[in-house]
């Protein structure tokens, strides 16, 4: 490619690109401004009244609507209906982190579990962009749990549905996709994934990924897909699993593996008669 025309296409795609997506630094700065107001214990600067720091709030979502070409009185409109959201976003992360606290014995407080557990901030940062999500406002809500992601490794779509008290332990590798619904109750280990059985672009818009009801924990490395597996309610799936289907209420799945332990010494070469 001749570099006139490398810089013609480039010319192009910038200008197709405006209003398309937001200023990423804005972006990642609007959702710090909003999780440090929700939680000012996890606030970067010295904290103003919480008049100001709302009206400062819906200043920014406004600005940002614009640059993806909302008109200003949609985009102040949608601001004012964001932070509305507010009180309901506060009091599930309140459950969630009282989850966590309740649910690792390591944890010595719910303000530990606020400013040190990924799972915690993952959670946080999805519930806030759900609900941009669920105003339809494009790509914003991705900036917002992809952002989450780099900094936890933990991916939630701002697209699934999660229920009240929602427990991430550890987190690291978990990955949630779009159309998961996940009930009241649910304890999730690092690794788990909820997912797709297919990816093909066909498929979007329709309901490709499980449904976890209320009650359920999922240890570490398991793996769950399809828009039609439902785990039952008050169901334990053991580590390790992959799960296609679905699983009636008060189920035990688990995946049987044996490690055989052998002795090194060379006098020796049974199996010692045990297995882990």
């Amino acid at each position: 490619m001749q570099k006139e025309d490398f810089f013609t296409q480039i010319g192009q795609f910038r200008r197709s690109s405006v209003g398309k997506v937001p200023p990423l630094k804005a972006s990642y700065d609007l959702l710090n401004n909003v999780i440090e107001l929700l939680f000012p214990i996890l606030s970067r600067k010295e904290c103003n009244s919480l008049d100001k720091e709302f009206e400062g709030v819906t200043k920014q979502v406004t600005q940002l609507l614009q640059t993806i070409n909302y008109e200003k009185n949609q985009a102040q409109l949608l601001a004012l209906q964001f932070i509305d959201s507010f009180p309901a976003i506060y009091d599930l992360l309140i459950k969630d982190a009282t989850a966590i606290y309740e649910g690792d014995p390591a944890a010595e407080s719910i303000e530990e579990v606020m400013v040190s557990y990924p799972g915690f901030y993952a959670v946080c940062i999805y519930r806030i962009a759900h609900e941009l999500y669920k105003q339809n406002v494009p790509v914003l809500p991705r900036l917002f749990t992809e952002y989450g992601h780099k900094q936890t490794g933990i991916d939630i779509h701002p697209g699934a549905q999660i229920g009240e008290s929602f427990c991430i332990d550890h987190g690291t590798g978990i990955v949630i996709g779009e159309t998961t619904v996940i009930g009241n109750h649910v304890k999730i280990y690092q690794g788990v994934t909820l997912g797709a059985l297919s990816v093909t672009k066909d498929k979007a818009g329709k309901k490709r990924h499980p449904t976890i009801n209320d009650s359920v924990t999922i240890y570490s490395g398991t793996t769950i897909l399809g828009g039609k597996t439902i785990i039952g309610h008050d169901t334990i799936i053991g580590g390790n699993v992959w799960l296609t289907e679905s699983v009636e209420p008060y189920s035990i799945v688990l995946n049987k593996s044996e490690v055989y332990v052998k002795n090194k010494n060379p006098e020796y070469d049974h199996i010692i008669d045990f297995v882990i």
